[in-house]
């Protein structure tokens, strides 16, 4: 008998049961350190006025990141959930240190509120109307007065008044979910001031954390907890979610519940997703994830409740406002997207698409390009995974029209978390870097996004990712016969 002998696990290249429990300290060390880098990114790491060192900040906080989530995949399966959850709260307590540091859209969230709370339509006028003025001269912190206004976060109205807004001659640009959000933020925390949008941003990306945990502990095989760490311990989430108070992170929370509902509560779902519609359009790339598989069968009445309750609950959120404000709940929908060289007369995105083709016709292929995927989702999309369709068309589309936001990617953030996909989150990274460097890195950041995403691609076609079922399970044959 040789002296040392081996256990099955370490032949196998598993860990031990003693590698496993020392797993749960060194993973707990990485996050604080990870905890700590964010905290010094959100309170000395620079901000939108100052981006030279945030760089290097950023850098600091992916690698601790992905070594975070490498430590704890090692982490006994009865020991991950919790692990995951505490992390998540802590590193969202570090996105509440420090006012927002490189975005002001929060402030127009409150003014939102303050304006649905004196009984007038956020889409009846812009905030720097004379209509407005008696309310302007009550919320000193988002346009203050007696100061140089010269923060990177301020700018002169045309009226001569300092705003914290952005955009303050321009209407709201938000859908009625949104708004309700706001007003239900002005409305606890008015008196927190910005930090009532933090602090209901925190809650948001928590809370997104515990559905994405309750989704994956359903899943058979092997444990897959860690995976909502992708979303929980993403350091894009603390910044753009929390610091910032991104109310995509409410969009991001609507659709992982309506995508976990889609197998067995279609008319939830539906809600669900209409409603994430209806925060910020874009989860409506979503949908075509819940009808997953629908052109690859005989499509039954339940496959079309989801859909048809989504497009219901979208319009019905709407409605109201329609009612007040008729068209003008386009609010500075069309300025924004001609701004931000989306329009046909100054294309500024589509940066891949124009690689190969003119200007012009770029918006055309990026079309042409979702409509295949999304045909591609509906015909062979797994049904008992949505979430992967929803994925491919939400990522793809980000790719195809590249903008200059990563806060648009927390939708790709919770469908990795969902789906284990991680090359997937080289699209956010892609948009952290052009919000930062400008326009110029459209193509090197977005192509070596869609470099490691087709390299992952790549990379799995010989073997299953871990914890899944491969295509054609027994799981996705009873889904069908059912």
């Amino acid at each position: 008998m040789p002296e040392n002998p081996t256990t099955g696990a370490e032949a196998l290249g598993r860990p031990t049961a003693s590698a496993r429990r020392a797993a749960v300290p060194a993973c707990c060390a990485v996050l604080a350190a990870l905890a700590l880098a964010l905290a010094l990114t959100v309170t000395r790491g620079g901000t939108l006025g100052d981006r030279d060192p945030l760089y290097g900040w950023y850098a600091a906080d992916a690698a601790l990141f992905a070594l975070a989530v490498l430590t704890l995949r090692r982490v006994p399966a009865g020991r991950a959930s919790g692990v995951v959850l505490a992390g998540s709260v802590l590193l969202a307590l570090t996105g509440l240190l420090a006012p927002p540091r490189t975005s002001d859209d929060a402030y127009r969230y409150l003014w939102d509120g303050r304006v649905q709370l004196a009984g007038v339509s956020p889409y009846a006028y812009a905030p720097d109307d004379p209509a407005l003025a008696a309310l302007r001269a009550r919320a000193p912190d988002l346009f203050p007065v007696g100061g140089p206004c010269a923060a990177w976060d301020e700018r002169r109205a045309a009226p001569g008044f300092c705003s914290r807004l952005n955009r303050p001659e321009a209407h709201t640009v938000y859908p009625p979910v949104a708004e309700a959000w706001f007003a239900g933020l002005y409305t606890v925390g008015g008196a927190l001031g910005v930090r009532a949008a933090q602090a209901g941003g925190a809650l948001l990306a928590v809370s997104t954390t515990g559905v994405l945990l309750a989704v994956l502990r359903r899943r058979p095989g092997p444990s897959v907890a860690w995976r909502a760490a992708l979303w929980g311990w993403c350091p894009g989430v603390v910044l753009w979610a929390v610091n910032d108070a991104h109310v995509d992170v409410l969009g991001a929370l609507l659709m992982v519940s309506g995508l976990a509902l889609t197998a067995r509560r279609g008319a939830v779902s539906g809600v669900l997703l209409g409603a994430a519609a209806a925060t910020k359009l874009l989860p409506a790339l979503a949908l075509p994830g819940a009808m997953s598989g629908l052109l690859a069968r005989r499509p039954r009445r339940a496959d079309l409740v989801p859909p048809l309750t989504a497009l219901t609950a979208f319009a019905l959120a709407y409605l109201p406002y329609v009612a007040l404000s008729g068209t003008g709940v386009l609010g500075y929908l069309p300025g924004y997207l001609r701004e931000e060289g989306y329009d046909q007369q100054h294309i500024d995105r589509f940066a891949l698409l124009r690689l190969v083709l003119p200007d012009a016709l770029a918006p055309y292929g990026a079309a042409l390009l979702l409509g295949a995927v999304v045909l591609h989702v509906l015909r062979r999309g797994d049904p008992a995974r949505p979430w992967r369709g929803a994925l491919l068309v939400t990522g793809g589309a980000l790719l195809a029209v590249t903008p200059g936001y990563p806060w648009y990617a927390l939708l790709v953030v919770g469908l990795v978390a969902l789906d284990g996909r991680w090359e997937w989150l080289a699209v956010p990274a892609a948009g952290q870097l052009v919000y930062l460097a400008g326009g110029a890195a459209q193509q090197p950041a977005y192509g070596a996004a869609l470099a490691v995403v087709l390299t992952g691609a790549a990379l799995r076609r010989d073997r299953a990712p871990a914890g899944e079922l491969p295509s054609g399970s027994a799981e996705r044959v009873q889904l069908h016969r059912a």
